[in-house]
């Protein structure tokens, strides 16, 4: 039991977990094994009158099961019976009749979570690092150790559904006043806390339900619940992913028959989804992210304590929020009062977002706020040792800026440009230092968008690759480093893929067809409603410039329909008009009007395979070329880059994941036969068709 330390007096036990050699403790077969004997121990000890369960980790009660435990398993009944097993430990925990008390401080989550509710009194404490969830079905899974029985019984259907299918984090505050926890305490005060509790008899109150909540747990409503929750998943998930359905059955199950059989549906579905291709890409994906960071982290050399953004726009508002929340200062620099402002409101309305949710503090926020200094003052920059730029996608804009901040800072200073599509190469023509420029694309919205895709060029140096790797990653984000080129990958990959939606409406299809084909394929919105929401003038900017004589180059022809919609205002969302309406009231619909555009507003139907084929293929087939190109350094990389900067479907593992499951040869003759019907721009890559011919997996 070397992950449990038990110490006893005054009839009080005290087991307190450390993981040894991990900085987190997490689930793991021998630790189930090790806990059931720990049991044994305290049911046999007639000395010990209560129990308190807490944790040697700083910052984590229990993060949750040991993901490589459960990828370690292939025989999805053998998952199946260690669900089981889990289950009748925790419902053992859950009787026993001297009471046991969990002393919560940070990480609760998944499986840490279960062992929490399996207790008999939770107390937490209010640090801005403890975090309660089940974020399973993050993972392609559903919670295996009664998640899906006892947070439905401690809070309410309507809550438990909400963070069963969705994973979200609840914070301390939420947590006591939905009834997830008993009580809530400063940090320092946990364990006199837990103490009093098990030295008292434990009364713990009912939690008040309001009538609402009353008539949703009578079989009427709770099947109303139920119908809807199915109904929404549906819609969402479009077949997609099988765990949402899944724990809604358990719940079902557990509120028509009682907690042993919903503990057992609980086993069962746990089993069956671990055999899922969704939960075993979801898994990798989750892995990937993970090694991701290990691998690219240097906490030992090319850190900054401060950064200067230039630029107070959208992008540079949100680059601020994510640095000055994970600890850096910030020079945020703009022509412009007015547009400090503006920045400083926005950053300050999301922090006042989260002390409504009580996910931070007022007085935390006040203390993040102040790490910004404004200021329209160039020589307040001098001594920047990183500066990040994010002002509008314009060649002579970008280079007027780095020439000044050359004219005025340190020869070592590292400079950034947040540039979504203009190649380093023609940024830094007529940089003095062109080694210290190196590419950040953030992906909007900021403070939302996991991916944070870095653009170097054979000149660029290793300290200043390092130093934009670092602080991506202390900012939060995933990092995939690439290679300069027109679009780098992300936004090449979209164009292609955008640029065939625009085709598929020339040849007749309708806008919803389209979108919705895509969406059904797995990406959360359509190709056409992304132009919306991105702005088609911002398309037609990209169009114009590298990306398209890239295109050309390679014999695609290029249409200038987008450019054609921008000289028409239709812009999308922000001008109301693109290829939906978006009134003021009420929801949005297809705008037929643009159909003059694409031949008429006679339109016929295209099935949704080919719709699928001709756009997903396209965008597949432009993946590998930008591997093949060096543009990406592994394919790995491109996966992480497609799911969690562009939305390719996650339950997929990625682009290149697609093709190795699909198959190379398949995929190949797909684009062989688009290629006869459509021309040029279906060509499959010279290394899909080597791949296909040798056999090869693109991710090993």
């Amino acid at each position: 039991m070397a992950d449990f330390k038990v110490t006893k007096k005054d009839g009080i036990a005290t087991i307190l977990m450390n993981q040894i050699g991990s900085e987190v403790n997490t689930l793991s077969v021998a630790m189930l094994a090790d806990f059931s004997a720990l049991l044994d121990d305290i049911e046999n000890d007639n000395d010990i009158k209560a129990v308190i369960l807490t944790s040697a980790k700083d910052h984590c009660f229990i993060a949750g099961a040991d993901i490589k435990d459960l990828i370690s398993i292939e025989d999805s009944k053998e998952v199946e019976q260690l669900s089981r097993d889990g289950n009748a430990i925790l419902t053992r925990l859950s009787k026993l009749e001297k009471p046991v008390i969990a002393a919560i401080n940070g990480a609760c989550l998944g499986g840490g979570l279960e062992v929490a509710m399996a207790c008999h009194y939770r107390i937490a404490t209010t640090d801005k690092k403890t975090v309660f969830g089940l974020p399973e079905i993050k993972l392609g899974l559903l919670p295996g150790g009664g998640g899906t029985q006892r947070l439905i019984q401690l809070t309410d259907l309507r809550f438990g559904l909400d963070c069963l299918l969705t994973g979200k984090n609840i914070y301390p505050y939420s947590a006591k006043k939905t009834g997830l926890v008993d009580a809530l305490i400063h940090k320092e005060g946990l364990q006199q806390a837990a103490l009093t509790i098990a030295n008292n008899p434990l009364k713990r109150k009912e939690k008040k339900q309001s009538l609402l909540n009353k008539v949703l747990m009578t079989k009427t409503g709770r099947n109303y619940v139920l119908k809807k929750a199915r109904e929404t998943v549906i819609r969402k998930t479009r077949g997609n992913y099988p765990a949402p359905l899944k724990i809604l059955d358990c719940v079902e199950t557990g509120l028509n028959y009682g907690m042993a059989a919903g503990l057992e549906a609980e086993s069962v579905g746990f089993g069956e989804l671990h055999a899922t291709p969704a939960c075993k890409n979801l898994i990798g994906l989750f892995l990937a992210m993970q090694n991701n960071r290990k691998l690219k982290n240097n906490n030992k050399t090319e850190n900054v304590d401060a950064i200067t953004m230039i630029g107070a726009g959208f992008m540079g508002a949100g680059i601020t929020e994510v640095s000055i929340k994970n600890g850096y200062d910030v020079i945020l620099k703009d022509i412009s009062e007015e547009g400090l402002a503006s920045a400083l409101k926005t950053i300050w309305s999301n922090f006042s977002r989260m002390v409504k949710k009580k996910a931070m503090g007022a007085v935390e926020r006040d203390r993040v706020m102040s790490k910004i200094k404004t200021t329209t003052q160039d020589n307040d920059i001098n001594h920047s040792e990183l500066i990040i730029e994010a002002v509008f996608e314009d060649i002579d804009l970008k280079q007027k800026i780095l020439a000044d901040v050359e004219s005025r800072c340190k020869k070592s200073t590292v400079f950034a440009t947040n540039t979504s599509s203009l190649p380093l190469s023609e940024i830094t023509t007529k940089a003095a230092n062109p080694q210290n420029v190196v590419g950040m694309h953030y992906f909007s919205p900021v403070p939302k968008m996991p991916l944070l895709e870095l653009v170097i060029t054979d000149k660029t140096s290793k300290k200043a690759r390092q130093m934009a790797t670092n602080v991506g990653i202390k900012q939060g984000k995933t990092v995939i480093t690439v290679k300069d080129g027109p679009g780098f990958y992300t936004t090449r990959v979209l164009s292609a893929l955008t640029h065939e939606a625009i085709q598929v409406l020339h040849d007749g299809a309708r806008i919803e067809d389209v979108d919705a084909a895509m969406k059904n394929w797995g990406f959360p919105v359509g190709p056409l409603a992304l132009m919306d929401e991105v702005g088609i003038d911002i398309a037609a900017h990209i169009a114009r410039g590298a990306l398209g004589d890239l295109f050309t180059e390679r014999g695609i022809e290029q249409d200038n329909t987008v450019q054609k919609l921008t000289d028409a205002k239709l812009y999308g969302r922000k001008s109301g008009k693109g290829f939906y309406v978006y009134p003021k009231k009420g929801r949005k619909a297809v705008n037929k009007d643009i159909y003059r555009f694409f031949g008429g507003e006679e339109r016929k139907t295209i099935t949704q395979k080919e719709i699928q084929n001709r756009i997903g293929l396209v965008f597949i087939n432009e993946c590998i070329l930008c591997l093949q190109e060096g543009i990406l350094f592994s394919a790995k990389d491109g996966n992480l880059a497609a799911i969690l900067g562009l939305g390719f479907p996650p339950f997929t593992g990625g682009p290149f994941s697609f093709v190795d499951a699909k198959g190379a040869d398949h995929i190949l003759n797909t684009l062989k036969d688009l290629e006869k019907l459509h021309g040029l721009r279906f060509k499959a890559a010279d290394l899909l068709i080597k791949y296909a011919k040798e056999g090869h997996l693109f991710v090993n």
